[in-house]
């Protein structure tokens, strides 16, 4: 029974073509592993990473009350005008915005990995909703009211993101890089400001959410039938201006006071609308007309507390009218806050955990729907004023969500008067620090020339179109440009560098750099090339599918260029040479070129800036060992020096690289896309590799080489293996198998 087992498993080894030699390389088991080794206990600390507040609420003190209860207040005071006005860039009642800012900050505290961030209505979304709602009621008439329609995409949005959350894939937000974020928020910006400008000038009878481009000429347009309410909307801008110029001088000018002039700048919202409501009030009540309307825009009646609480009313059919504005939504609800925490983590020295984060505003998103709120995420500009009161945790957000009840309970017949140009003016206010600087503009171009042009991108798209427009340009342009890095790395052949140390003169090491000088990077200095027949590269990415024939084309070429070539070509007819061998020019003698080049023996590969390889990578150096001794006509040594993952130098050895073994026992194809169905005895025994699956066990106590011995390829650094691939040059590899090499360190181990 014992021999038929044996036997059944020899013959499944043949078929698959697994070898039977062992060689210790990692294995799936020791992935599987090494993902978890104690499963109970990382369930139950993934289950108290979903509430960060049990981590610091035992240890609350009063010295954290207080920056909580005055940074609390603070952002409480700027929430309530601010989400009023950002209801109405949504189109929807000013309440809306109060139910957003209620929820946003209440639950927010219980989720969070940031003490800064403060959830609510921002302008951004606001205009995004205001979009969907329009292109649903273009497609479906006063079918649906409109906040019905934002509930919705509150809840979907905020079920997408907690779900991304959940599954902890908050890193395909680092697919958007900070110039694609920053210009769509620049874009969005003057976007935003554009089309509150015909508020705060009372002008109507156009399409405030046309393109940007568009809202700006019609607003020149109407120019001539400019309404009193500019009165009230460009006095409160220039005094919301007025007070933060002035409180920045005097904050320079006394920097003892600086702080008591900080909060005179952060209730100048606060102050102005005030102001202007009590000049509405006492305009308005004088210049009612008999049929009762008043001469400029105010709020009017705002219902008092939570008028819709209850579950939410989700209708299929308006999620399936809606589908394709959800995406752009979705992205907008998530980019926008998670650049905002991670931005005031590096401010504040924390840091903060996306997934986490995405968990917040998820929950936000789904529970606020039972209050009637519409999309809630980060907002900048609170969060900035929220650092800077000197917030010490998330609680802070309960003492502004108390003043939101207030207001919402005792403060809605005071509401009545305020007029929407003020609302206006504290939209732009707000949203106009959001258009990039030119310091951070240049900077994005001194950094990378082409990141630079995909902010411009994004900008330039959103005011001449849309802002779901400019988000997926900013997308696509990110990860194409990425796509092109991957596909088109750098790669460098290197030579040697002799460096002494200025303190100690006697110490000596060797660097390897690359042989084509490059101004900026390193001075000018002698670079002594590699033995002759020996080449050292180094490949600066990941060997994956993109980018395998760069790294071919670079070897192959190079060899052909550089190396003789092990046939005398000269004697060969030109019937007989291949097709692509375009022969000797005239005049011009062949083999005497030909002898000057060195004989090719060894490439030495750098693998230090490799960590990961893939099928078609291994293929390619496969094909790029056959390419080159066909060159040679002699087997040629591949040395790899600073492996840095288990799992590549399994690939490697895989591919016959590394167990010096000659490339006549090495596999030609890894795994053929269409299998060679002839001569399948003789390609079987080509096929013959050490068996990459068994792990032998490593005495206690015993001293074992850094590098195992039985891949005598693979190198520590790439200083010992330049050395392994020129102490080889006397020898003939068509008699030895095996390289002169350096004795490996070795390591003493206690661990099996």
């Amino acid at each position: 029974m014992a021999s038929t087992t044996a036997r059944a498993k020899s013959f499944v080894k043949r078929v698959i073509g697994r070898p039977e030699e062992p060689i210790p390389v990692v294995t799936v088991k020791d992935f599987v592993g090494g993902l978890s080794r104690d499963p109970k206990r990382d369930a139950l600390r993934y289950v108290e990473s979903l509430f960060p507040i049990l981590g610091w609420i035992t240890r609350y003190n009063l010295g954290w009350l207080t920056g909580d209860v005055i940074a609390g207040l603070t952002v409480g005071i700027v929430v309530v005008p601010q989400s009023m006005s950002y209801a109405q860039i949504a189109t929807l009642p000013v309440q809306y915005g109060l139910y957003s800012a209620f929820v946003g900050v209440a639950i927010y505290c219980l989720f969070a990995t940031s003490k800064d961030v403060s959830i609510g209505p921002v302008a951004v979304m606001s205009l995004t909703v205001s979009r969907i709602i329009a292109h649903v009621n273009a497609s479906h008439p006063d079918v649906w009211p409109a906040p019905q329609i934002a509930t919705t995409v509150a809840f979907i949005c905020g079920f997408i993101v907690l779900c991304i959350g959940l599954l902890r894939l908050g890193w395909l937000v680092e697919f958007i890089p900070a110039p694609a974020v920053s210009g769509f928020m620049t874009g969005s910006a003057i976007n935003i400001v554009a089309g509150q400008v015909p508020g705060l000038l009372g002008e109507t009878g156009f399409d405030t959410r046309a393109a940007t481009y568009k809202v700006i000429i019609n607003c020149f347009k109407f120019l001539p039938v400019t309404k009193l309410d500019a009165a009230f909307g460009i006095t409160g801008l220039f005094c919301l201006y007025l007070i933060r110029m002035t409180c920045d001088f005097l904050s320079a000018r006394f920097p003892r006071r600086k702080r008591i002039f900080f909060f005179l700048s952060v209730f100048r919202n606060a102050f102005v609308i005030v102001i202007l409501t009590i000049a509405s009030w006492l305009y308005c009540r004088q210049h009612k007309s008999a049929s009762g309307k008043y001469p400029i825009k105010i709020l009017q009646t705002v219902p008092r507390g939570f008028q819709h609480v209850g579950p939410p009313v989700i209708d299929h059919n308006l999620i399936a009218a809606m589908a394709g504005e959800l995406p752009v939504a979705t992205i907008i609800l998530l980019l926008e806050h998670i650049a905002i925490s991670k931005s005031f983590g590096r401010l504040n020295g924390y840091k903060i955990n996306p997934n986490q984060e995405l968990i917040a505003i998820g929950v936000t998103n789904v529970v606020g729907t039972v209050f009637g709120a519409y999309p809630a995420t980060g907002s900048f500009s609170r969060s900035a004023l929220k650092s800077k009161s000197g917030v010490r945790t998330p609680a802070a957000g309960i003492l502004t969500a108390i003043v939101v009840i207030v207001a919402l309970y005792g403060l809605t017949p005071a509401f009545f008067y305020i007029p929407n140009a003020g609302l206006s003016a504290v939209v732009i206010h707000a949203v106009a620090d959001l258009v990039a600087s030119p310091r951070q503009v240049y900077a994005f171009w001194r950094v990378s020339p082409l990141e630079f042009l995909i902010w411009a991108a994004a900008v330039l798209v959103t005011i001449f179109t849309t802002i779901e427009n400019g988000i997926y340009t900013s997308i696509c342009a990110s990860l194409a440009l990425l796509l092109v890095r991957i596909a088109h790395p750098r790669g460098h052949f290197l030579g040697k560098v002799t460096l002494r140390e200025n303190t100690n003169h006697s110490e000596i090491r060797e660097v390897f750099v690359p042989m084509k000088e490059r101004p900026g990077v390193l001075s000018p200095v002698k670079v002594i090339p590699p033995a002759p027949g020996v080449i050292v590269y180094r490949f600066e990415e990941s060997v994956l599918y993109p980018n395998t024939s760069l790294l071919n084309d670079a070897l192959v070429d190079y060899v052909r260029a550089n190396m003789r070539r092990g046939i005398d070509m000269s004697t060969i007819s030109l019937s007989d040479r291949p097709w692509n061998d375009p022969g000797p020019r005239p005049g011009h003698d062949e083999e005497a070129d030909n002898l000057a080049r060195p004989i090719l023996h060894a490439i030495v590969l750098d693998f230090s800036g490799v960590s990961h390889i893939d099928t078609t990578g291994v293929q390619s150096l496969i094909d790029t060992r056959n390419e080159v001794e066909r060159w040679a006509n002699k087997p040629v040594e591949f040395h790899f020096a600073t492996i840095l993952s288990p799992w590549i130098r399994r690939a490697l050895i895989a591919g016959g690289f590394g167990i010096g073994q000659p490339s006549s026992r090495a596999p030609t194809e890894i795994a053929p896309v269409v299998p060679y169905r002839g001569g399948r005895r003789q390609l079987d025994e080509r096929h013959k590799l050490p068996d990459i699956e068994a792990i032998d066990e490593i005495p206690k106590e015993e001293e074992v080489p850094i590098i195992p011995e039985d891949t005598p390829f693979f190198h520590f650094d790439l200083v010992a293996a330049v050395r392994a691939a020129e102490s080889g040059l006397g020898l003939d590899r068509s008699e030895s198998s095996s390289p002169s090499l350096d004795k490996s360190p070795v390591v003493k181990t206690s661990a099996v």
